[in-house]
């Protein structure tokens, strides 16, 4: 017995990754915890991507993802192989963060245990079920039973109030993206060579206005990404716009990107990035169109404005702050927001200059003390 508290932090995609690493490294410098980490490898490639910057090792593999595999099967087979590794290591706590399905069926299999969840970027909530899917019931069921919730913003806590969670168990933290931002931020002025790829597309895109883009939601599949990449392909023929895209290697999103935007002149559809290229593409990109959740929160912190193209968004904070805005998938609206701050030097200062609701990038050591009890 070594009197340590025994912390099993679960994850298995890179936003996870991301918001976790953070938490983990505070941790394992902590003399108060074990710390051991399992991932489900539910994105592969780009999940190594985040633990090699971060210099994680991984203590279990699950490796969980195959060709095609459906939810229900991944649910299933994350279930089995969280429960098997909650066996061998006995943890105290199990932290799992945000809304995947590795989260969801990590946290199932640490109640089914009796062993108390933390829940990191607790009471985010869109109030559609269907939007983001299947990440809003992902949330809501680990909401329903998490003995700790982590939650990134007043709002979120309000949330989780609403829905009869006991007070005494809600904590405002702010956004481990935000720790995470910072961390890989002064990593990169110390070696400025780890996101030197975006170096060749910086200068063939000298004096255009930048936008970063990023799109990969499952309920914009189909008709959502025809509509975004029209809008695309009209916001390229400003002659004094480049769009830098990372695809997302989903099909659904790759073969409707590459069928309707390659060949365009300054649209650059390149590989996912790893996470200081994307930090980069924070800092040089004039604006960020995006259906992503994290970046709804990252761009901010760097002063850039979010056109978010959903419908719904789990983080109203930022809405109602100013720093993102709804512009759903139908590409005349998608235009319309695009030129407005591109015209309008008002609009977009008013956006651009907005405060940031998620977090001062002390969240992590917030966590620590909690768990510590």
């Amino acid at each position: 017995m070594t009197g340590k508290t025994k912390i099993l932090t679960v994850f298995g995609t890179r936003p996870e990754a991301i918001k976790l690493f953070p938490l983990i490294h505070a941790l394992e410098r902590d003399p108060r915890f074990d710390s051991v980490v399992c991932v489900s490898a539910q994105h592969r490639a780009m999940l190594d991507q985040v633990l090699a910057i971060a210099e994680i090792v991984p203590d279990h593999d699950l490796d969980l993802m195959t060709p095609g595999q459906s939810l229900d099967a991944l649910t299933a087979r994350a279930l089995v192989g969280v429960g098997g590794v909650l066996d061998r290591e006995r943890p105290d706590w199990v932290v799992v963060q945000g809304d995947t399905t590795t989260v969801m069926a990590g946290a199932l299999a640490a109640y089914y245990r009796q062993i108390p969840v933390c829940h990191v970027e607790a009471g985010l909530r869109s109030g559609d079920i269907h939007h983001p899917w299947p990440e809003e019931v992902n949330r809501k069921v680990v909401g329903s039973f998490a003995a700790l919730h982590c939650a990134p913003t007043r709002t979120a806590a309000d949330a989780l109030l609403a829905e009869n969670v006991d007070p005494a168990n809600v904590h405002v933290t702010g956004n481990t993206v935000i720790d995470a931002l910072q961390w890989v931020t002064a990593k990169i002025e110390r070696e400025p060579g780890l996101a030197a790829g975006l170096g060749e597309l910086e200068r063939r895109f000298a004096g255009k206005r930048i936008i970063g883009m990023t799109s990969h939601r499952r309920e914009n599949f189909g008709e959502g990404m025809r509509g975004i990449a029209d809008a695309v392909k009209r916001i390229a023929a400003r002659p004094d716009v480049a769009i830098i895209f990372p695809v997302h290697l989903n099909p659904n999103v790759r073969e409707v990107m590459n069928a309707e935007l390659a060949g365009l002149d300054n649209v650059a559809l390149i590989e996912p990035l790893d996470y200081p290229h994307f930090a980069r593409l924070l800092a040089i990109s004039d604006l960020m169109l995006s259906d992503s959740g994290g970046v709804q929160e990252e761009a901010p912190a760097l002063g850039k404005p979010v056109l978010v193209m959903r419908e719904t968004t789990e983080r109203p904070e930022g809405v109602a702050a100013g720093t993102a805005r709804l512009v759903g998938t139908d590409p005349d609206r998608i235009v319309a927001e695009v030129e407005a701050l591109l015209d309008d030097p008002t609009a977009y200062v008013a956006m651009a200059r907005a405060h940031n609701p998620f977090g001062d990038g002390k969240a992590a050591e917030r966590i620590v003390e909690l768990l510590a009890g």
